[in-house]
C-alpha cells in the first residue's frame, strides 16, 4: 500500500509540474503586461537616447562649422543688401532721367504763340508762359535742357530717348553734320530697338541733306531689306527713291518707286510713288 501512495502521489506531482508549465506559456501567449510595459519603456528609452545623439551631433557640427556658416550668412545678407542699394540707385536714377527728358519734351513741344503788334507808344506784350514766339525760339530754349538729359544719363531708356530728340532739333536747326552724329550715337546705344532702327533713318536724311547720297543710300538700302525692321518698307522706299533721285540715279530711283505701287498698293505713299516714278522715267 505504501508503494501505491508513493506512485499516486508522483503522479499527481508530474501532473502539477506539467500544468504550470502550460499556465505558464499560455500566459506568454496571451501578454503579460508586465513585459509590455517593460518593452515600450524599452523603446522610448531608445528614442530618447537617438534624440540625443542627434542633438550632439548637430551642436558638434554647428561648432565646428559656426564659423563657416555664419561666414555664408554674412555674405548673403551683403549681397541683398548690394542688390537692393544697386535696385534703388536704377530707380532713382531712371526717375532723374526721366525728370530732365520731360523738362526737355514739354519746351520742344511747347506752342508758338507770336506776340500781337503793340499800340504806337505801348510797351512790348509780355508772352504768353509756356509759350515761345517764334520756332526758332522754341527750338533753341530746347536744345540744352534736351542735351542735359541726354549727357546726364546717356545709357537710359530716357537718356537715348532725349538724345533722339536732340538729333531732330539740330536737323530742325540745320546742323545737319551734329544731328548725323546724334542720330548715330541712338542707333550704337539703342541698337535694333525701335529708337535704334529710327535713328539709323534719321541719320540717313542729315546724310542727304549734307549731299552725301551714296552713304545714305546705302543706310536705306539695308534699312529696306532687313526682314525684322519695324519701320515701315514702304516709307523707306520713299527715301530711298528720292535719295536716288538726288543723286541723278533716276533708274534705280524709278525702280525703288515702283516697288511701292507694285508691292503695296494700299499704301498712303502710292499715289506720291507713282507721280514720282513717272518724273524719274522721263528722262
Amino acid at each position: 500500500m505504501p508503494q501505491a501512495i508513493d506512485e499516486n502521489t508522483r503522479a499527481s506531482g508530474v501532473e502539477r509540474a506539467q500544468g504550470s508549465r502550460v499556465t505558464q506559456r499560455a500566459r506568454r501567449g496571451a501578454g503579460d503586461p508586465a513585459d509590455k510595459t517593460m518593452k515600450s519603456t524599452e523603446r522610448h528609452r531608445l528614442k530618447e537616447n537617438e534624440f540625443a545623439r542627434s542633438m550632439a551631433h548637430a551642436q558638434q557640427v554647428m561648432a565646428s562649422r559656426g564659423r563657416d556658416i555664419g561666414l555664408v550668412v554674412t555674405v548673403v545678407i551683403v549681397a541683398l543688401a548690394l542688390a537692393g542699394g544697386y535696385a534703388w540707385w536704377r530707380q532713382t536714377r531712371n526717375e532723374k532721367a526721366s525728370g530732365l527728358l520731360a523738362q526737355g519734351l514739354a519746351v520742344e513741344e511747347a506752342p508758338v504763340v507770336a506776340p500781337a503788334a503793340p499800340a504806337p507808344g505801348s510797351p512790348l506784350p509780355v508772352q504768353q508762359g509756356g509759350t515761345y514766339p517764334t520756332e526758332q525760339a522754341r527750338l533753341d530754349a530746347a536744345l540744352p535742357k534736351l542735351q542735359q538729359a541726354a549727357d546726364a544719363y546717356p545709357d537710359t531708356d530716357a537718356g537715348i530717348t532725349a538724345r533722339y530728340h536732340l538729333a531732330g532739333v539740330l536737323a530742325e536747326l540745320g546742323r545737319y553734320g551734329e544731328a548725323e552724329q546724334r542720330y548715330k550715337e541712338v542707333a550704337d546705344k539703342a541698337g535694333n530697338k525701335l529708337y535704334g532702327r529710327t535713328a539709323r533713318l534719321g541719320q540717313a536724311d542729315a546724310l542727304v541733306a549734307q549731299g552725301k547720297y551714296d552713304d545714305a543710300i546705302r543706310i536705306f538700302q539695308e534699312l529696306s531689306t532687313d526682314k525684322n525692321s519695324q519701320l515701315p518698307v514702304d516709307g523707306v522706299l520713299m527715301q530711298l527713291g528720292r535719295a536716288y533721285m538726288k543723286a541723278g540715279k533716276k533708274n534705280e530711283a524709278a525702280h525703288a518707286f515702283t516697288r511701292v505701287v507694285e508691292e503695296f498698293p494700299q499704301s498712303l505713299y502710292a499715289a506720291d510713288a507713282r507721280r514720282e516714278m513717272e518724273e524719274a522715267k522721263k528722262s
